[in-house]
């Protein structure tokens, strides 16, 4: 899980980006955010990297947003 709350845009995306490279392929990751653009962002981020979008949803003032990696 990665927490980003607290970080405003892009550095959510950014730090997704590098904890993804931790991560197996057909793996998930679980990002926590507070940032209001993160779920746009996030959906961007999928488009251009071939991950799934799994999860993107408000939890009080937090987004949960869930990554499958590609391969």
């Amino acid at each position: 899980m990665l927490d980003a709350k607290g970080l405003k845009c892009p550095l959510p995306v950014l730090r997704a980006r590098k904890a993804m490279k931790q991560v197996p392929a057909g793996g998930v990751l679980q990002v926590l955010a507070t940032d209001p653009s993160a779920p746009a962002d996030f959906a961007s981020f999928c488009e251009t990297t071939g991950h799934a979008l799994l999860e993107s949803r408000q939890d009080g003032e937090t987004y949960v947003i869930r990554l499958r990696k590609a391969g």
